[in-house]
């Protein structure tokens, strides 16, 4: 692979990651009140499962978003990569909705338009790149996970 090729998976893998840091980093402290403090349902993994889960999904994600962007230009690359950037926004205030402002059933909505994006996503960069496409489907998998847990902490907290 020629070395720019590597530098523009470099870059989108690193965007990808911040984002998810950053969004880790801001809510450090309301993910520590809400491990000791909130009722978890059944099947909520341990929380160091978490990031790395995260950092694994972050790196397919820049992947794909990489894989998309050296595509030939076209509509369906511009969509996809605005579908990529706007799924990006809603993960990172996700995590800020649900541990920080513990807003369980504003945090379920936003799950639920955050998982429809990455449907979006997918179906989009399917046109592009197909195995950029398939990059996406743990992230997918794990979010509806995440939708049963937030849906559940909601009925268990109220």
């Amino acid at each position: 692979m020629k070395k720019s090729v590597w530098k523009t998976y470099a870059i989108w893998i690193l965007l990808t990651e911040a984002v998810g840091a950053l969004s880790g980093w801001l809510t450090r402290e309301g993910s520590k009140i809400y491990q000791a403090t909130i009722r978890q349902p059944p099947l909520s993994p341990p929380g160091i499962v978490f990031p790395i889960v995260w950092g694994i999904l972050f790196a397919l994600m820049g992947i794909g978003a990489a894989r998309i962007y050296m595509a030939p230009p076209s509509l369906t690359r511009t969509r996809g990569l605005r579908i990529f950037f706007l799924q990006l926004f809603f993960n990172f205030f996700w995590s800020i909705i649900f541990f920080n402002l513990q807003a369980f059933s504003f945090a379920l909505l936003w799950l639920l338009v955050l998982w429809m994006l990455i449907l979006l996503m997918i179906l989009t960069f399917r046109k592009t790149d197909p195995l950029a496409a398939w990059l996406q489907l743990p992230y997918l998998l794990w979010v509806t996970f995440a939708a049963y847990l937030n849906f559940g902490v909601w009925i268990l907290n109220r």
